[in-house]
C-alpha cells in the first residue's frame, strides 16, 4: 500500500511539473530587427505565451529607436547572436534580418538544439535552403517558415470549401500579391537596404512577393511540384529599384491544374488575394476577411455569395501562438502545411526555376 502510494505521488508530482513546464511561456530570441515585419512580435499582446528573452541587434540606433516605440529594455539587445543565446538561453528564435542571413541562424541555432523560424521566404536560394534543411534535420529542430497570409480566415475556409468539392476539381489558381513598392509606402532604410539587394533578398518582387503565391499554391495542391515553371520580370521603377526587379510574373504549369502568380512592388494598392477556378465555380479571397464563391449559372450567369469572416481561432490565429504549439508538441504540422519545411522547400526551389527562367527566357522543368 504504502509502495503504491508513493508510487501515485511520484506520478502525480511528474504529470503536475509538465503541465506547469506546459503552461511557462515559451523563451523567444529575436534574430535581428531590420525586417519591418518585426513589429508583429515586438508590438505583440502579452498574452502569457511566449517571453523574449533577447534581441540580436547590432545597430543600436535601430534597437533604440523600437525600445522607444514598443517599450522593451535595452537590457535585452545584444550585439550578436551568439552572445544572445549565451546570455539568455532561448527555447527558439525567430529571425528578423535579410533572407540571405536565415542561414546563417540556423547555422548557429540549429546545433544548439533551438527551434527556428523565419520570415518569408525560407531561403535566398536551394543551396541555403538545402543546407538550412540538413541541419534542422541532423540536430532534430522545427524550422518554419512565417507568411501574413497563412493567418488568412479566407483561405482557410477556400480551401476548406474546395477540399470539399464546392466549385469542383481545380483547374486555375491566381494569386496577386504586393503593393506600390517599398520606396513609395516608405520603408524604412534599414529594411530598404537589403530588400533592394539581389543577394541579400534573392530578387525583388519576384523574391519578395513571389514567394506568397508558390506557397498558398503548394498548400492548396497538397504538396505537389509543378512540373514546370516560366517567368517574366521587369523593372518599372529603375529610378527606385535600380538592382532588381519590381514587377513579375510567373506560370506553374501542373498534370490538371495552372497557377498564375502575379508578384509586384506596382500595384495601385497593397493586395494579397486569391482566386481560385473550379468545374463549376470560382473562390475570391479577396483579402484577410472577405470571400467570394460564385456558382456557374448558364454561360456568363452566376450566382454570388459574400461573407466576413471572423478570425481564427488560438492558436491558428498567429505565428507565435503556432511556434509554441509546435515546439510543445500540442501541434504537428502535414509536410504541406504552410508553415511547414517541406513545402517552403519548394517554395525556394520554384523561385530558383522563375529567377532561371526569366533571365533566361526559357521554361524551366522541375525534377520530380
Amino acid at each position: 500500500m504504502v509502495r503504491s502510494a508513493l508510487f501515485i505521488l511520484t506520478f502525480l508530482f511528474f504529470v503536475n511539473m509538465q503541465l506547469i513546464a506546459q503552461s511557462e511561456p515559451l523563451k523567444v530570441g529575436v534574430a535581428g530587427l531590420s525586417h519591418s515585419h518585426v513589429h508583429s512580435i515586438l508590438g505583440r499582446k502579452d498574452i502569457g505565451d511566449i517571453k523574449i528573452v533577447g534581441i540580436a541587434e547590432p545597430n543600436r540606433e535601430l534597437a533604440q529607436r523600437y525600445s522607444e516605440q514598443h517599450g522593451f529594455s535595452m537590457d535585452l539587445v545584444y550585439n550578436s547572436l551568439e552572445e544572445m543565446i549565451v546570455a539568455t538561453q532561448p527555447e527558439a528564435v525567430t529571425a528578423f534580418g535579410s533572407i540571405f542571413e536565415h542561414l546563417k541562424v540556423v547555422e548557429t541555432c540549429a546545433p544548439k538544439g533551438i527551434h527556428v523560424m523565419v520570415e518569408k521566404p525560407l531561403a535566398v536560394s536551394m543551396e541555403h535552403a538545402k543546407k538550412m534543411k540538413a541541419l534542422a534535420q541532423k540536430h532534430n529542430i522545427h524550422l518554419l517558415t512565417n507568411y501574413e497570409t497563412t493567418w488568412y480566415p479566407t483561405n482557410h475556409e477556400a480551401k476548406t470549401l474546395l477540399d470539399n468539392g464546392k466549385i469542383g476539381s481545380l483547374h486555375k489558381v491566381v494569386v496577386r500579391d504586393g503593393h506600390r513598392g517599398p520606396v513609395k509606402i516608405g520603408v524604412n532604410e534599414e529594411f530598404l537596404e537589403w530588400l533592394q539587394d539581389p543577394v541579400l533578398n534573392g530578387g525583388g518582387a519576384i523574391t519578395d512577393f513571389g514567394c506568397y503565391g508558390a506557397n498558398l499554391s503548394t498548400w492548396l495542391l497538397k504538396g505537389k511540384k509543378p512540373n514546370t515553371v516560366t517567368a517574366v520580370t521587369q523593372q518599372l521603377q529603375p529610378e527606385n529599384n535600380p538592382n532588381v526587379d519590381d514587377d513579375a510574373v510567373i506560370i506553374l504549369t501542373y498534370d490538371d491544374c495552372q497557377a498564375v502568380l502575379q508578384p509586384s512592388w506596382n500595384w495601385p494598392i497593397g493586395r494579397k488575394d486569391m482566386e481560385l477556378y473550379g468545374l463549376t465555380g470560382a473562390i475570391f479571397a479577396d483579402n484577410r476577411n472577405t470571400l467570394r464563391v460564385r456558382m456557374a449559372e448558364g454561360y456568363d450567369g452566376y450566382d454570388e455569395e459574400i461573407t466576413t469572416l471572423e478570425e481564427r481561432t488560438y492558436p491558428y490565429n498567429d505565428p507565435f501562438a503556432l511556434l509554441v504549439g509546435v515546439v510543445r508538441g500540442s501541434i504537428q504540422l502535414n509536410p504541406e502545411d504552410l508553415t511547414a519545411l517541406e513545402n517552403n522547400m519548394t517554395v525556394v526551389e520554384i523561385l530558383d526555376a522563375a529567377r532561371k527562367s526569366a533571365k533566361t527566357g526559357k521554361t524551366i522543368k522541375l525534377k520530380k
